[in-house]
Formats: structure tokens, sequence, C-alpha cells
């Protein structure tokens, strides 16, 4: 994936770019991105990698391993 791709969970916008072998995560505000996390692509789930790789931002399994990103940035006091 080189573009980044815009989910949408619940009511906010998330974006998406795979960098030095990270997956970026990062809220949308406005017209500017807030990143908000890092984190390894092998973590997460199968189905989720393989709707990355296909750049399925619909898939349910996706969108599911990125609310538990989220929600964990949320824990952290982000």
């Amino acid at each position: 994936m080189s573009d980044d791709m815009t989910v949408q969970i619940d009511s906010e916008q998330y974006v998406l770019r795979q960098e030095g072998g990270g997956l970026q995560v990062g809220r949308k505000v406005g017209g500017d991105v807030a990143w908000l996390d890092t984190v390894d692509p092998d973590l997460l789930p199968g189905p989720a990698r393989e709707a990355l790789d296909r750049g399925d931002v619909s898939d349910a399994a996706l969108v599911t391993a990125l609310r538990g990103v989220v929600q964990a940035e949320v824990q952290r006091g982000g």
C-alpha cells in the first residue's frame, strides 16, 4: 500500500499509512491528520492483514482491529 487509506469508524475518519514496516494510524481532524500510533501489521489478525493488503477498508476484520488500536490509544490517554 503506497497511498494513505481512509477508514470510517463510527463517526470518526482515520487514516492508514504503511511506512517503514509499520502501519501508522491517524485520526482526521478537519483537513489535518493527528497521528496516533504506529503498529506492527504482523500483530493484526490474519483476516485484517489480508484486508489491508487488498486495500479493503470496509472489511469488518480490519475495522474491528483498528477499533482496538484506537481504543488502546484512548486508554493510554492519547
